[in-house]
């Protein structure tokens, strides 16, 4: 049984109840792998409660120290593996102090 599904003015079919859209495919793939960051200003204070250089981060990261630096400023944001790398650093120290990831 094929069923048509409206995706805004977009169409997908399913067969079976599976999506046979790669296009919906890698829109989800987009969305599983490329997880939200906290805003650049939150990010450097959240490293600055922990006491962490940015020498430090980009070397667990595995990255350069401008690196870091652009994340922190907003002129650039990580690409993967090292976005998935940053994100869960971040959520770690959001958890640990979670006063400055509330502050906004």
């Amino acid at each position: 049984m094929i069923t048509q599904v409206r995706y805004g003015s977009r169409y997908g079919s399913r067969v079976g109840g599976s999506l046979m859209s790669d296009a919906l495919r890698r829109i989800d793939d987009l969305v599983d792998h490329n997880p939200v960051l906290p805003p650049p200003h939150i990010r450097q204070r959240l490293r600055l409660a922990a006491g962490l250089t940015q020498a430090q981060v980009a070397e667990a990261i595995g990255v350069r120290v401008l690196a870091v630096k652009t994340w922190e400023s907003g002129k650039a944001v990580p690409r993967q593996p090292h976005r998935d790398a940053y994100a869960h650093f971040l959520q770690r120290l959001a958890e640990k102090f979670p006063e400055v990831a509330d502050a906004g």
